[in-house]
C-alpha cells in the first residue's frame, strides 16, 4: 500500500517536472510570437508586459508586401537550397560511410581518422579557401555556389560509419550469396535497414542548411538570397525593426517544426539503435 502510494507520488513528481521543463523550453516560442504581433513601443518598454495591451496583425502582409525585402523569393531559395544539400549531404556521406566502415585495413583507418579530425576545425577556418575555390569555378551567386562546396559533411559521415560498423554483415552476405551484386546490395539491404539514422542526419543537415547565415552571406550579392539574410536587413546601423524582425523569425521557424515533427522520431531511433529493425 505504501508502494503505491510512493509510485503514484514519485509519478505526479515526474510529470509536474516535465511540465516545467516544457515550459521553459517553449518559452522563447512564445517570445517570439509575442514580439512578433507586439508593436515596437511594447518590445522595448522598460516594464515586461505578458499579454500586451496592443497587437499588430499586419505585420506578416506588410513583410510579403514589401517588394525591396522579396521574403517569398528568400523563402523559395532557402527551401531549394535546404533540401538539395540534404539530398547531396546524405548521398555523399552514406557512400563514404560504408566505405569506411567496410575497409578494414589502415588505409580505412586514416581516412576515417582524418574525417574525425576535420571535426575539430572550425567551419569559419576553412570558409577562406572554400570562398577561393568557389570563386575560381565561377559560383559565386548560384545555388552551386551554396550547396556543393558544403555538401559534404565530416559529422553525417561519421554517424553513418558508426552505424554501418554495427551492421550484420550476415544480412549482406545473404545477398551475395543469392546473387546480388555488391551495389544492389548496398541499396537494397543496408540503406533500406538504415532509414532511422538517414532520417536523423536528414533532419539535422536540413536545419542547418536552412539557418545556414554566414557561407551565403560570402557567396551570394543578394540580401534576398536566403531567408537568413533577408531577415538581416531589419538589423541595420539606424536601428533595429524588432516586430518585423520577430515576424520574419516566426515564418522561418515554420518550416523547420515542420521537418522536425516529421522526422522526430527518426531522431531517436538514429541515435540510439544501429538502424536494424
Amino acid at each position: 500500500m505504501v508502494g503505491g502510494r510512493r509510485s503514484k507520488w514519485l509519478g505526479a513528481l515526474r510529470y509536474l517536472v516535465l511540465v516545467v521543463l516544457a515550459l521553459f523550453f517553449l518559452l522563447p516560442f512564445y517570445v517570439i510570437v509575442r514580439n512578433a504581433f507586439s508593436t515596437n513601443q511594447t518590445i522595448v518598454a522598460a516594464r515586461w508586459q505578458w499579454i500586451p495591451q496592443e497587437w499588430d496583425f499586419s505585420v506578416i502582409s506588410r513583410m510579403f508586401a514589401d517588394t525591396q525585402l522579396d521574403l517569398t523569393t528568400a523563402l523559395w531559395n532557402s527551401a531549394v537550397v535546404a533540401v538539395l544539400q540534404t539530398l547531396a549531404t546524405i548521398v555523399v556521406s552514406l557512400l563514404a560511410g560504408y566505405a569506411l566502415a567496410r575497409l578494414d585495413n589502415w588505409v580505412g583507418r586514416l581516412f576515417n581518422a582524418l574525417t574525425v579530425f576535420t571535426l575539430m576545425v572550425p567551419m569559419a577556418v576553412v570558409f577562406i579557401p572554400m570562398f577561393v575555390m568557389t570563386a575560381q569555378f565561377g559560383w559565386i551567386d548560384t545555388y552551386r555556389g551554396l550547396i556543393i562546396p558544403v555538401m559534404f559533411s565530416a559529422f553525417a559521415t561519421f554517424m553513418f560509419r558508426s552505424t554501418f560498423v554495427s551492421f550484420p554483415r550476415e544480412l549482406e552476405d545473404a545477398a551475395l550469396i543469392d546473387g546480388a551484386t555488391p551495389f544492389s546490395t548496398f541499396w537494397r539491404v543496408v540503406v533500406p535497414n538504415s532509414m532511422g539514422i538517414i532520417g536523423a542526419v536528414g533532419s539535422i543537415t536540413f536545419i542547418g542548411a536552412w539557418n545556414a547565415f554566414l557561407w551565403p552571406l560570402l557567396v551570394t550579392r543578394s540580401n534576398t538570397t536566403t531567408v537568413q539574410l533577408a531577415l538581416s536587413q531589419f538589423m541595420t546601423s539606424q536601428g533595429v525593426r524588432y516586430p518585423e524582425l520577430f515576424a520574419g523569425a516566426l515564418v522561418a521557424i515554420v518550416p523547420v517544426v515542420i521537418v522536425f515533427l516529421v522526422l522526430q522520431r527518426f531522431l531517436v531511433q538514429g541515435v540510439e539503435t544501429s538502424g536494424i529493425r
